[in-house]
């Protein structure tokens, strides 16, 4: 053996095992599946076109079910204390709960998050590759990079795959030299910013409990009540969301984890409000007496506005 590697006989066709082509066609095989663990946006794209399309035609002819089920409830605003981020903890495929500790809310670096919507394995492997970038633009350029430059760069992914079933909205929260944002961006390569997001299954629900109860002048503790109290009551009317309802407060020194609380206490909390809120300015958001005060508040400003035009007429 050690003759024939000296001389170069070994190479020859016919001095090959009898496995050899197999086994180098098997590991052409596996590094063009694994293309992605050298370079990350290589992905094996299916041996078809428009995979969004033809998939389902595919697995229809071969009388196969496949239907990819998902829902969850993740939610962010800006207000005069930073900007909240809030999200469920339940993973379903279908009627099935896969698992109810999911982390939806991933630390990208020390001043910004992102959250997960949408199919499990696009939202986790994307949010990787993400922090990634963010860590080797911090190692190249002595500097964090900003969040719009990430939102961008998670855009242009999205384009890239756009139509080959890649399923994922996303809100990037953080700080910056200029100051809080919050961005959306899903797999259509949509980016919006503004300061009030929900995105999930359950997003209507919360919405609702914001629509109502956010304000810009909010307080640390009324912040953190109107997001939990969002992600509680659609975790109540969704089915798919769940779990533990999980709160991040990012501010210009960094992401603090405030709060990590099941969705059964909270219904204990609040189920057992006390009624004592009346004319309370502390009061929390979006509880019914907040609610009803409101709404005394608003009527009463319109009959004042209603008598002064009045007057004014006159």
């Amino acid at each position: 053996m050690a003759l024939e590697a000296i001389s170069g006989v070994n190479k020859l066709p016919f001095m090959n095992k009898f496995d050899e082509v197999q086994k180098k066609w098997d590991l052409q095989q596996i590094q063009i599946a694994t293309s992605n663990f050298t370079n990350p946006y290589s992905l094996m794209a299916p041996p078809f076109e428009n995979p969004a399309v033809n998939l389902p035609k595919i697995l229809e002819h071969c009388k196969v079910r496949m239907e990819f089920d998902h829902g969850t409830t993740t939610l962010g605003f800006k207000y005069q204390g930073g900007v909240v981020l809030c999200a469920d903890s339940r993973a379903t495929s279908g009627e099935y709960i896969g698992s109810q500790t999911m982390k939806k809310i991933v630390e990208l670096n020390n001043y910004m998050l992102g959250t997960l919507a949408g199919g499990a394995a696009d939202c986790v492997y994307w949010d990787r590759v993400l922090a990634r970038e963010c860590r080797l633009h911090e190692l190249r350029y002595k500097r964090r990079i900003s969040v719009d430059a990430a939102a961008r760069m998670m855009c242009n992914i999205c384009a890239e795959y756009k139509g080959m079933g890649l399923v994922m909205g996303m809100i990037l929260a953080g700080c910056d030299d200029e100051g809080s944002k919050l961005i959306y961006v899903d797999s259509e390569g949509m980016r919006s910013h503004g300061s009030v997001f929900s995105v999930g299954s359950g997003s209507p629900y919360a919405l609702g409990v914001l629509d109502t109860g956010y304000r810009w002048d909010l307080s640390n503790e009324e912040a953190y009540d109107l997001a939990r109290r969002a992600i509680y009551h659609a975790t109540r009317k969704d089915a798919y969301s769940g779990g533990i309802v999980r709160l991040y407060h990012i501010t210009d020194k960094g992401w603090r984890n405030v709060s990590n609380t099941d969705c059964h206490e909270l219904h204990d909390v609040f189920e057992n409000q006390p009624m004592n809120y009346e004319n309370n300015p502390n009061m929390p958001c979006t509880s019914r007496e907040w609610i009803l005060q409101k709404l005394r508040q608003d009527v009463q400003a319109q009959m004042a506005a209603v008598t002064t035009e009045k007057a004014v007429n006159v």
